[in-house]
């Protein structure tokens, strides 16, 4: 899985449309994500207009390259019909790191933007992208092809390991 391993945070894009088939292939990865219970409480907004984009921009001091990326993904969870509420931080981060992993195996880049737990931004980003009282925004996560080689950093730290014999 060399993807795990290319994965870098990439904040800047080129001015490039990502192709459809390439999106699904993203969303369909964070759908494959593990969750409690199964309980799959996700649900994905997919932002490609221009201007919203730029309002989620300026929604949080680190979401600016979002207003320059062809495309970017808010993961949300659903506020009903939930099973396990007290895992939905693991069931979302789970989903998200599988969009960040895909998209590096399609040759994008990517950006994770924490959104929740703060709730101004959470506020601020479900008020621009209006969605329903029941969709909670997590993240947003632009996405693009790089505008700049992608440099990739070993952070294998071995005494950062214990072992238990």
């Amino acid at each position: 899985m060399n993807s795990i391993f290319n994965r870098t945070s990439v904040r800047n894009y080129l001015d490039k449309v990502v192709e459809d088939e390439k999106i699904e292939k993203i969303l369909r990865a964070a759908m494959a994500a593990p969750s409690t219970g199964n309980q799959q409480p996700w649900e994905f907004i997919v932002v490609k207009n221009k201007a919203t984009l730029e309002e989620l921009a300026l929604s949080s001091p680190y979401s600016k390259c979002a207003k320059d990326a062809p495309f970017a993904i808010i993961p949300c969870h659903r506020k009903n019909g939930l099973k396990y509420e007290m895992y939905l931080d693991m069931d979302m981060s789970a989903a998200c790191e599988n969009i960040l992993l895909e998209a590096v195996e399609l040759g994008l880049g990517a950006v994770w933007i924490g959104v929740a737990p703060l709730q101004d931004r959470v506020e601020e980003v479900a008020r621009i992208l209006n969605v329903s009282e029941n969709l909670v925004p997590f993240a947003i996560i632009p996405c693009g092809y790089p505008a700049n080689e992608v440099n990739h950093q070993d952070r294998f730290d071995k005494s950062r390991i214990h072992y238990i014999e």
